[in-house]
Order: C-alpha cells, then sequence, then structure tokens
C-alpha cells in the first residue's frame, strides 16, 4: 500500500510538472495575442479564396500551413518579446508573473524557442507563397526591432509603430492565397492597424502607473488622460469610411460594421463628459475587443456563398 501510495504521488507531482511548463509555454508565447491575430489571419484567408474563386475545401493544405506558419511567427515574435522585456517585466503588475520573472523558464530557452517558432513559422508561410513568408518576416521585424526593442522604451508613438506588426496576419491570410495587390487586403490592414491605438491607449490608460514604474513612455504617461482621450477619439473616426470599401460584401455587413464604428465613436464622445477617466477607459477597452471579434466574424459570414 506504501509503494502504490508513493507512485501515486509521484504521478501527481509529474502531472504537475508538466502542467506548469505547459502554462508558462501558453505565457511565454501569449496565446490570447495568437489567438487574436489568427481570427484576421483566416479572414484574409477566407475572403482570399471568396473574391479570387477559389475553394476552400480544395485548398485545405494552403489553409494548413497559413494557420499554422501564422500561429508559430506570431508567438515566436512574442516569445522574443518576452525575452527582451524581462528587465521590465517585473515593474509591471500584469506582467510580473511571466516565467522569465518568475525564473521558471530560463531566459536562452525563451530566446531559441522565439527563433525556432519564427523560423519553423515562417518554412511553413513558404509552402503557400513566398510573399506570405516575407510579409510575416516583416511582421516579426517590425514588432521585435522597431517596437519591443526601439520605440517602446523612447516615445509616444510606440503604440502607432507597434500596430504595424499587428495589421500584417490578415494580408499574410490573404496573400497565401493571392499574392498580387488587392484592395480588400489594403483595407484589412487599414482596419487592423486603425483598431489598435484606441485599443492600446485605452489599456494604457488603465496600467498608466504600472507604465510609469517601469519607465515606458507610453501616451497618458507623458501627456496625460486628456491629451489621450482626444487621440483615441481620432483614431476611432478614421475607421468609419472603411467598411463602405469592402461594399461586395453586401449591405448587412456595411450595416454592422458601421453602427460597430458609430457606437464607438459615441462611446468615446461621451468619455469627455465623464468624470472617471479609468472606468471609460475599460469600457473602451471591452468594446475594442468585442468590435474586432464581431467585425471579422461577420466579414467571413457575409462571405459565405
Amino acid at each position: 500500500m506504501a509503494n502504490e501510495a508513493a507512485t501515486q504521488v509521484r504521478e501527481e507531482v509529474e502531472e504537475i510538472k508538466v502542467t506548469t511548463v505547459w502554462k508558462d509555454f501558453l505565457s511565454v508565447i501569449k496565446i490570447g495575442i495568437v489567438n487574436s491575430n489568427l481570427i484576421t489571419a483566416f479572414t484574409g484567408l477566407w475572403l482570399a479564396f471568396y473574391f479570387t474563386g477559389e475553394g476552400f475545401l480544395e485548398n485545405l493544405q494552403t489553409v494548413f500551413f497559413t494557420l499554422f506558419g501564422s500561429a508559430l511567427v506570431i508567438a515566436g515574435a512574442c516569445s522574443l518579446n518576452n525575452f527582451i522585456d524581462r528587465d521590465i517585466d517585473h515593474l509591471m503588475e500584469r506582467t510580473k508573473t511571466r516565467p522569465t520573472v518568475k525564473g521558471t523558464m530560463e531566459p536562452k530557452r525563451v530566446l531559441w524557442l522565439g527563433v525556432l517558432l519564427t523560423s519553423v513559422g515562417t518554412l511553413s508561410l513558404l509552402m503557400t507563397t513566398l510573399a506570405a513568408a516575407v510579409i510575416g518576416l516583416i511582421g516579426v521585424a517590425t514588432y521585435v526591432f522597431l517596437y519591443t526593442m526601439w520605440s517602446k522604451r523612447n516615445n509616444t508613438l510606440n503604440t502607432v509603430i507597434g500596430s504595424f506588426s499587428g495589421a500584417v496576419p490578415p494580408l499574410i491570410g490573404w496573400t497565401a492565397v493571392d499574392p498580387h495587390f488587392h484592395v480588400v487586403p489594403f483595407v484589412l490592414f487599414l482596419l487592423m492597424f486603425l483598431w489598435q491605438p484606441p485599443h492600446f491607449l485605452a489599456l494604457a490608460m488603465k496600467r498608466c502607473e504600472e507604465y510609469r514604474a517601469a519607465g515606458i513612455p507610453m501616451l497618458p504617461v507623458v501627456h496625460g488622460f486628456a491629451m489621450t482621450k482626444r487621440q483615441i477619439v481620432i483614431w476611432v473616426a478614421c475607421l468609419l469610411p472603411l467598411p463602405f470599401y469592402l461594399f461586395s460584401l453586401g449591405i448587412p455587413f456595411l450595416i454592422i460594421a458601421t453602427l460597430l464604428n458609430v457606437g464607438w465613436l459615441t462611446l468615446g464622445l461621451y468619455g469627455f463628459k465623464m468624470k472617471d477617466d479609468l472606468k471609460w477607459a475599460k469600457w473602451m477597452f471591452v468594446y475594442s475587443l468585442n468590435y474586432l471579434t464581431i467585425l471579422f466574424v461577420a466579414m467571413v459570414i457575409c462571405a459565405i456563398d
């Protein structure tokens, strides 16, 4: 009986270790970011099939390599971000439990994990088109070098610069099917690019003191909430005309997209009357998450023949 109990304890300990390692891995690759970006990559892929007349089921190989490659490239970039930011992550509440801060994953392992994931992801994208692989690498380079290593620590334009990499996934999805220029992927890129500043600036308002403690010059830290609120509203207003460039998706999509844009702009303008800036920032952040999901799911549904 004693041996049986000891064996059971060892098995439970091993199970806990495996669970911890898996959780650390998901934390390092920022699985939430990977999942949300896969939605936009899939939308780009789906719309490319729709507008080029290609069949989805007849191109499942392209679908697999595109989504698999996109996921790995994004995960690789996030891992590299974790490696670089390990010196400031302990200063922020939302990042102080990362494996690179707790010491449960060695920095070198995180670095090589990022390199490996990026490399395998790029090879996977090469199985579709060269354009998709190149765009994926541009996204990684922008996120790692221009955002994480440079602008994030030096100027308030860091949010805008980081938006370039966040707008890449739908371009990867589209070019994996059609590497030639088309207005649709360009509009998808603009949608993602314009969506990110109000989304992340709202988050920066919520976490303002954490960013201040970490020495990160986010807009609300340097110029205050009033300036940040004006910037957010301007970015949201810029989204208003974009759905009309996707009129081919039909009237239902235009109605849904316009209502989402008007609703977000209305909430943004209401912020100038609210006294509780942090509560307004929370509302804007939550709205932005739902906005992105609903908008891109609507594109996919409206493009179903």
